[in-house]
């Protein structure tokens, strides 16, 4: 068996007098496909930067296997000393490997020549995800590679990922990727690290399970320690010298619970409906609108009704932000006519987080919000019109006090989110617009959001690209196809893949019995009595040299499907893109003949 690419042994790590981790072990060999699981603040991503020999630990011993390249995608990559995306992500790669990088934009939709000064956050996370892609690393780490990807790019990944030899370890919160890129998931969580040899798919039982046998095992302790304490105060016998022993041992037993670590509470978050909103919510007729010339929708109408959960779904720059815009904000349509429901009480969560001051304290952006800020009190806020300190709020939120004067820029993703929601839940409501609300936030909170959205009174309407989320919370979905067209399909997400997927075969099975019953009038054509006998022979010669056509393109077709053939012969899959698009252009050519023949004939 070949040497681990990389092994940790009694590995610890801590900042200031907190342990970030402590005595952990791990190993990851070749071919590894590990997701790296575990609460926001637990660790992942400075686990990911230590194997990645960004920081070096305050104890232990890290092994690497001699030679290996390990690669490491953060979250936040800096991007300064390049001119394009492009530049960056292809910074590293010799002159004859530049095509990687153009293959892997495509899939990922990134514009390699966008400047960085002008990309977007999404755009310079997509760079620096095509840029470890591109490396092909012995060892790639990744942390939070679907964010700001749309559902057609997370797929594209999963299909690459599957197929790459590399060792790969992510981090995501993002539940339908991880369960298609994993095999083992490594767990961390109040500075242990678990291992379990299986799928992603398991990790909620596997952890449930964990939690319940610690919750077992604290209470037989404590029941120990209350026993043991009770024999030690009332027992004479306690204060004979042959009994110090079982004095010491209590002692350790209650050194033992005191050293326990406490879970991480779960946030206790809640929306809270106002008064009750119209029965029809909205009425949008025959709507259009372009950007830039570019169609967002076309002759578009809907009605939605009070209590609807609606997930906008599709491309990233399709539109979907903007029809939200165009439906309950300030941008109008082009065409058509929009109404609006009666007494609508509207709460917002931005995909780019505008709604807060980045330069602002927590404490200010809470108690400096009008709608939620009580006058005079630069410490307390309105809950659902209720005063509440804002100390004592965001706690439920899982904000230390001691943050609430530290800037908003400071936070992490998955704590500018949780800020945003508790602003959000601070009001009351009956209309939620949610753009992209599970980003950077971890799987428990994540659950209990679907939860909350799901007992929620008010109507929803949702942008996500989190197919989990989705399936979770919406009861209905607007698809957004491009070039203006959405689809209204009422159902959850499965059902309109599964519905898309019907009409698809339908249709192949259609195209199939269309081309079955050409090459049969193909054959049946013998009486040619119009033509001359050079076309007669040519009407011959015609359905032999379809099937030939047909033939070789199917070849080329599953030649061209052949898993990271752009990426490791970019040679190769030029020259049979290009033989495949001369043969498609000979077979039209050849049933164009034909046609001409047949009306020649008569």
């Amino acid at each position: 068996m070949s040497a681990p690419l990389i092994q940790l042994s009694e590995v610890s790590l801590g900042f200031g007098k907190h342990d970030i981790f402590k005595n952990i072990d791990l190993v990851l060999n070749k071919g590894a496909r590990a997701c790296l699981v575990g609460r926001n603040g637990s660790g992942k991503s400075t686990l990911l930067k230590l194997i990645a020999g960004k920081i070096a630990p305050d104890a232990g011993h890290v092994a690497v296997q001699k030679g290996i390249q390990i690669s490491l995608m953060e979250q936040d990559p800096d991007l300064s000393s390049f001119p394009t995306l492009g530049d960056f992500a292809a910074s590293k790669l010799s002159s004859n490997e530049i095509y990687k990088i153009e293959a892997i934009s495509n899939g990922l939709k990134l514009n390699l020549r966008q400047e960085v000064k002008f990309a977007s956050g999404g755009e310079i996370r997509r760079a620096a995800l095509a840029k470890i892609i591109a490396e092909t690393p012995d060892l790639m780490l990744l942390d939070e590679p679907t964010n700001h990807l749309d559902i057609e790019s997370i797929q594209w990944i999963e299909d690459l990922l599957r197929n790459l030899k590399c060792g790969i370890v992510t981090i995501s919160h993002d539940r339908a990727f991880l369960r298609a890129v994993s095999k083992t998931t490594l767990w961390l969580d109040r500075g242990i690290l678990r291992r379990n040899e299986k799928n992603f798919a398991d990790f909620e039982d596997w952890r449930d399970k964990t939690w319940a046998e610690e919750d077992t095992r604290n209470h037989k302790l404590k029941r120990r320690i209350k026993e043991e304490s009770v024999w030690a105060v009332e027992g004479i016998s306690a204060r004979r010298k042959r009994n110090q022993g079982r004095l010491k041992a209590l002692k350790e037993l209650k050194l033992e619970n005191d050293l326990q670590i406490k879970r991480q509470e779960t946030a206790k978050m809640s929306f809270q409906s106002g008064e009750i909103s119209g029965r029809k919510v909205l009425e949008a007729q025959s709507i259009s609108k372009k950007i830039d010339g570019k169609p967002i929708c076309g002759k578009f109408s809907v009605t939605i009704s009070r209590g609807e959960r609606i997930a906008l779904v599709g491309a990233n720059g399709v539109g979907k932000t903007t029809l939200l815009n165009i439906l309950f904000r300030d941008l109008s349509p082009d065409e058509g006519s929009i109404k609006r429901g009666t007494n609508l009480s509207i709460a917002n969560f931005e995909q780019d987080r505008g709604s807060l001051n980045m330069d602002a304290s927590l404490q200010e952006n809470l108690a400096g919000d009008p709608e939620i800020a009580l006058p005079g009190r630069a410490d307390q806020i309105l809950v659902k019109g209720i005063p509440r300190h804002v100390a004592g709020y965001l706690k439920e939120f899982l904000f230390d006090p001691s943050a609430l004067r530290a800037p908003v820029r400071s936070l992490s993703g998955g704590e500018k989110s949780r800020l945003i929601l508790a602003k959000l839940m601070a009001k009351k409501s009956n209309l939620l617009l949610l753009d992209e609300p599970t980003n950077d936030l971890d799987i428990e909170t994540l659950d209990l959001l679907q939860e909350i959205l799901c007992d929620y009174d008010g109507t929803i309407i949702l942008i996500s690209h989190d197919r989990d989320f989705v399936e979770q919370v919406a009861t209905r979905v607007l698809f957004f196809e491009g070039n203006g067209n959405i689809i209204d399909f009422t159902g959850g997400y499965r059902s309109y893949l599964n519905n898309r997927s019907v009409d698809k075969s339908r249709k192949n099975t259609d195209r199939k019995s269309v081309k079955s019953k050409t090459m049969m009038d193909l054959r049946a054509k013998k009486k040619n009595v119009n033509l001359s006998f050079t076309d007669h022979h040519r009407l011959r010669e015609i359905p032999r040299e379809v099937e030939r056509l047909e033939l070789e393109i199917k070849k080329l077709e599953n030649f061209l499907s052949i898993d990271d053939l752009y990426l490791s012969d970019q040679k190769k899959f030029d020259k049979a893109s290009t033989a495949l698009a001369e043969r498609k252009l000979k077979l039209d050519e050849i049933m164009e003949e034909w046609l001409l023949l047949e009306d020649k004939k008569g």
